[in-house]
C-alpha cells in the first residue's frame, strides 16, 4: 500500500527521460519534441512536477553509455519517479532494464511508462514490466541478427558488384590516416605520415610501447586527441585498411580508398608481431 500511495501524491517530482537512436528519427511519433511534449502533458494530468528532462539523441537503448542516462542515475536522490513514454526508450536489454529497477527499488523509486499504462507501485505492473522488456530485447536481438547478415553479406561481395551510389565502408570509428567524409575515406595528409612512420619504426625494431612514446614526445594527437598507447599502436599496425582493403567479422575485400602502405611492408609487420609473440627470430624481406 505504501508504494501505491507514493503515485497518488499530487506533488511528486518526475524525472522525464527521452531517447531516440538513429533508426528511431525516421519513425513518426519517436521524435524527442513529441516524446517530451507527451510526458510534459501526462506530469500535468497527474499534478506531477517536472523535475529535469534527460534527452539522449542518437542513442541506442541497447548500451547504458549514454550522456543522460547517466546524469538521470547520478541525480536519482533529486526525484520521485521516473517517466518515460514506451519502455524501449530508457533500456532495450532485459539485463540492463533489471539492473535499474533494483537500483531504484533500492532508493524507494517508481517507474511508470506513459504509453503501456504500467507502473511499479503494484505487483502485477513490476510483472508485466518484466514481460514486456523482455519482448523489446527479442525484438531487438532479431533486428541485430537481420543487420549483421546484412553487413556481413556486403562484407562478402566483390568491390565492383556493390552500389555505387553506396558507402562500401561498414560501420567503424574513423580511422586515423583518414577523414571520413560524404561515404568516403579521405587521406589526412598529417595523419598519414604518422602512420606510415609507425610502419616505419616497427619494421626497425622498435616496440609498440617505444612507438607510442615517440609520438607522445612529440605531441602528435591521435584521432581523438587523446594520448598513444600500445593498444592504439597494435591497432593500426593489424589493420589492413592501410593496404586499401576493408576488414570486417573475418572478411577482407578490396576498397576504393588509397592505400597509405604497401601490402609486402604490411605482411612483414604481421609477420614481426607473429614472432614477437612466439619469441622466434626476427626475419624481414628487404
Amino acid at each position: 500500500m505504501k508504494r501505491q500511495k507514493i503515485l497518488e501524491k499530487t506533488d511528486l517530482k518526475a524525472a522525464l527521460y527521452t531517447r531516440v537512436s538513429t533508426e528511431d528519427q525516421a519513425k513518426e511519433g519517436f521524435s524527442l519534441d513529441s516524446q517530451v511534449e507527451r510526458l510534459r502533458s501526462y506530469c500535468s494530468a497527474r499534478g506531477w512536477v517536472v523535475h529535469k528532462e534527460y534527452v539522449d539523441d542518437g542513442y541506442s537503448g541497447r548500451y547504458i553509455r549514454r550522456p543522460a542516462y547517466h546524469e538521470l542515475m547520478e541525480e536519482i536522490e533529486n526525484w520521485d519517479v521516473l517517466l518515460v513514454l514506451k519502455m524501449d526508450r530508457i533500456h532495450r536489454n532485459s539485463r540492463h532494464f533489471m539492473e535499474m529497477m533494483d537500483e531504484l527499488r533500492r532508493r524507494e523509486k517508481e517507474f511508470v511508462s506513459m504509453t503501456e499504462s504500467l507502473d511499479t507501485s503494484t505487483a502485477m505492473g513490476r510483472f508485466v514490466v518484466d514481460i514486456i522488456q523482455r519482448i523489446a530485447q527479442l525484438e531487438s536481438e532479431q533486428i541485430g541478427e537481420r543487420v549483421y547478415a546484412g553487413m556481413r553479406q556486403k562484407a562478402s561481395t566483390p568491390l565492383d558488384r556493390l552500389d555505387p551510389e553506396k558507402s562500401p565502408y561498414l560501420g567503424f570509428n574513423h580511422p586515423f590516416g583518414y577523414d571520413y567524409i560524404d561515404g568516403s575515406l579521405t587521406v589526412n595528409l598529417v595523419e598519414a605520415d604518422a602512420v606510415k612512420m609507425i610502419y616505419q619504426l616497427y619494421l626497425d625494431g622498435k616496440s609498440m610501447g617505444e612507438i607510442a612514446k615517440r609520438l607522445n614526445r612529440a605531441d602528435t594527437p591521435t584521432k581523438r586527441g587523446g594520448k598513444w598507447d600500445k593498444r592504439t599502436i597494435s591497432k593500426i599496425l593489424k589493420n589492413p585498411l592501410y593496404t586499401g582493403q576493408v576488414l570486417w567479422d573475418g572478411v577482407v575485400r578490396s576498397a576504393p580508398h588509397e592505400a597509405l602502405v604497401d601490402e609486402g611492408v604490411f605482411e612483414d609487420v604481421q609477420g614481426i608481431i607473429a614472432r614477437r609473440r612466439a619469441r622466434l627470430p626476427i626475419k624481414i624481406r628487404r
